[in-house]
């Protein structure tokens, strides 16, 4: 009782803060669920050789509901690239099936690593681009190109837990590709990816060792119950929020935070 008194005002406060950042920075997802969820889960006693899993699997189903909403909001307003999602969806799939299988066998610290490591990199990335363009050419790469970036991006989301705005937006960008289509595009494969990776680790985690209760597999669904309410709550808020303060300058505090936790998940 007294561990559940402790990990639900943690859990609220965990979705408190991705639907504020999601609404103001256009982040959330893995990128600030799977982080957190790690710490939650360690200062509550879980096994540290589940945590990991558990975070990312967790942040994956909470995903499917956030990616969702989000899809149909920007289909309704014609922000879905539908000849994108057409070549990119096949080799996205291929990606999630390789990361998900990787991350059921990777040791937990492994994880813990390889997620510290990309958060210092998007973390630079937007301390790099914050307030200017960040194009490179005017076109996408070729039928290949594009499928081999969708492969990766596919993988590195299941892998990790982020979903696919955290990669496919900064990546599509650096094609000067609408950005409204980006973001509206991003959220639908972000769905592609967390639907197919969220049962993956449900049945790569079946019947193991040291999970807390209310788990099935490596989604705790007294965390998903929790999270996913507070940040469809505060999203709005967050937006709201965009709309009086100096995005830019926020983004970069944020690529500060993130780097800090980046270097804390590497090497503590």
């Amino acid at each position: 009782m007294e561990t559940l008194l402790i990990l639900i005002p943690l859990l609220l406060a965990c979705g408190v803060v991705a639907g504020l950042l999601a609404g103001m920075l256009g982040v959330g997802g893995g990128i600030v669920i799977v982080p957190m969820l790690y710490h939650v889960f360690i200062h509550v006693g879980v096994d540290p050789a589940v945590v990991m899993p558990l975070a990312v699997g967790t942040s994956l189903a909470t995903i499917v509901v956030t990616a969702s909403m989000s899809s149909r909001s920007h289909h309704a307003r014609g922000n879905v690239d539908v000849p994108l999602l057409r070549r990119w969806i096949p080799a996205v799939l291929v990606g999630v099936v390789v990361g998900t299988a990787l991350g059921s066998i990777l040791p937990g610290e492994t994880l813990r690593v390889l997620f510290g490591a990309f958060m210092a990199l998007i973390a630079t990335h937007m301390l790099l681009t914050a307030g200017r363009s960040v194009a490179l050419t005017d076109t996408l790469p070729g039928k290949w190109g594009q499928r081999g970036a969708a492969t990766g991006i596919g993988g590195l989301a299941a892998l990790l837990g982020v979903g696919g705005g955290t990669l496919v937006v900064p990546y599509l960008n650096f094609f000067n590709f609408p950005i409204h289509r980006a973001v509206g595009s991003s959220a639908v494969l972000g769905l592609v990816v967390a639907i197919p990776a969220s049962i993956g680790y449900i049945l790569s985690g079946w019947g193991a060792a040291g999970l807390p209760a209310g788990s099935t597999g490596y989604v705790n669904w007294l965390a998903f119950g929790l999270i996913v309410p507070m940040t469809m709550l505060f999203a709005p808020l967050g937006v709201r929020l965009c709309q009086r303060l100096d995005v830019t300058r926020l983004r970069r505090a944020f690529a500060v935070l993130l780097v800090a936790v980046g270097i804390k998940m590497l090497f503590f």
